[in-house]
């Protein structure tokens, strides 16, 4: 299995905007065949298509959440003041600046300073100016995680993923842009099979005019050359029409950088070769190379791991949340503004504590939560294996499509062969007298049937080989 290689995208995307700005912007009129290469527009799509740069949002998106998650862990600079007079008596006056700093493990660090003055204060607060730095720490709920250290771990799954739904979104881009590319191909190819077509049955024609003018030939071979004449006409003006609705189709893959979209000029057309060289880079052996990449790094299958990631984060915090609510503050106090390390043990002098403690008798709620959480893992898991075989399903399908479109354009290439050889040999026989001009065009009509089909055919095949790699979620790895 090799992978479509893309590995020089802007390279290949300079090389064709040079090729095509003066084209777009109008300030030439040159005629001169441009030519457009699958890796080329592929360069382009990646980098302008709208869809694409909607990807690379998704993960802008993503990392802004991130970054509003983390914020719930930034120090926090607080101050109260208050001040109370009735009378001409000072019941109090209080000012305390405090910084608190959330840490990860659940723990929050709290320092600052408190200055009370008044002759009616609280007789359990400290007058006078003194500090402190103290911790709370959750005993019960909250202590191995809360929702702080839940968002923070989600957000970061949730950023992660964004970069698998960025690939998926541009595998699913890239196989509609290369089918869209291919179908141009195609259609292109038939309109010049269509056009050779006729101007060989016009030639005829004005040898059997000459040859009835000179007597050779009955004038009914005039109409029957005309009938070929008008048939072909036809086909080529239906050629004309699907080749233009190709491009129309194609332009839309094709966006500047200014976020403008072009109509893909009339004298660009495809790179000669290509698809010998995509046949060459794709060559197959059996489907577990696509299988085993589509396991390990399919992107829909990746974002079903990362949902469940996402679950058993909040699973873990919903078990948290069945405990009881407790807990321990401590802060450690010292007189006047400062504070140095104690001298003392902690609970001996200068200190203040406290414990909290609640315990809900019924937890409907948080039960029912952490049902729902369980309930929602389970369906995850069945979703990422129905979607699993579905994909290897896939991918199976299109790789027997594949080898069994590989074996029609060989038969149908020894088809054209022969059907090629039998008009060369009808066309020297009605020269010389020996055939009519009814199976003459027979067998024009035939190869040129068998010419159209073998282009369908290859076209079949090479979009077969882009949907096998989109089933195996590789277009864009």
């Amino acid at each position: 299995m090799k992978k479509n290689n893309y590995s020089q995208p802007f390279l290949l995307l300079f090389l064709f905007l040079v090729q095509f700005t003066s084209l777009l912007r109008g300030q030439t009129k040159d005629t001169s065949v441009r030519y457009l290469s699958i890796n080329e527009l592929t360069a382009i799509v990646l980098t302008y298509h709208p869809i694409a740069k909607q990807a690379s949002i998704q993960v802008g998106k993503a990392q802004a959440s991130l970054q509003i998650a983390r914020g719930a862990f930034d120090p926090v600079l607080s101050y109260n003041a208050a001040e109370k007079t009735v009378d001409g008596t000072s019941y109090y006056a209080y000012q305390q600046p405090t910084l608190t700093i959330p840490t990860w493990f659940g723990i929050e660090v709290q320092t600052g300073t408190e200055k009370l003055q008044g002759n009616r204060a609280n007789p359990t607060e400290t007058m006078g100016k003194s500090s402190y730095l103290g911790i709370q720490i959750p005993l019960g709920r909250d202590l191995l995680t809360d929702k702080r250290r839940t968002d923070l771990q989600k957000a970061k799954i949730a950023r992660e993923a964004s970069y698998t739904e960025q690939r998926k979104m541009l595998n699913d881009l890239l196989l509609d842009m290369q089918t869209a590319y291919w179908e141009w191909v195609r259609d292109g190819k038939l309109l010049n099979i269509t056009s050779e077509a006729l101007q060989t049955v016009q030639k005829r024609f004005q040898f059997v005019k000459e040859s009835v003018r000179l007597g050779d030939r009955p004038a009914i071979d005039t109409l029957e050359a005309m009938t070929q004449v008008q048939q072909f006409e036809q086909q080529w003006n239906q050629a004309q029409l699907a080749l233009q609705k190709s491009q129309w189709e194609l332009s839309q893959y094709l966006w500047q950088e200014n976020q403008q979209p072009y109509f893909l000029p009339a004298n660009c057309q495809p790179t000669p070769g290509q698809y010998e060289l995509e046949v060459s880079n794709n060559a197959l052996s059996s489907t577990e190379p696509f299988l085993q990449a589509a396991r390990e790094s399919h992107p829909e299958l990746l974002l079903y791991d990362f949902k469940r990631k996402s679950l058993e984060v909040e699973k873990r915090y919903r078990t948290q949340q069945l405990l009881p609510k407790a807990a321990f503050t401590y802060n450690f106090l010292e007189k006047g503004l400062g504070w140095t390390a104690p001298k003392t043990v902690l609970f001996e002098n200068n200190f203040q504590y406290g414990v909290s403690l609640a315990i809900p008798l019924r937890l409907s709620a948080e039960r029912g939560e952490f049902k729902k959480i369980k309930y929602a893992i389970q369906s995850v898991s069945l979703e990422q294996d129905l979607k699993k075989w579905q994909i290897e399903n896939k991918i199976r399908a299109h790789y027997n499509e594949v080898e069994n479109l590989l074996s029609q354009v060989t038969l149908q290439q020894k088809a054209l062969h022969n059907f090629q050889a039998l008009l060369r040999g009808e066309e020297i026989r009605f020269k010389i007298g020996e055939s009519s001009l009814f199976l003459v065009n027979a067998r024009e009509t035939r190869a040129w049937e068998a010419a159209q089909k073998l282009e369908e055919v290859k076209t079949k095949q090479l979009i077969a080989y882009q949907k096998l790699y989109w089933a195996a979620g590789l277009l864009n790895k």
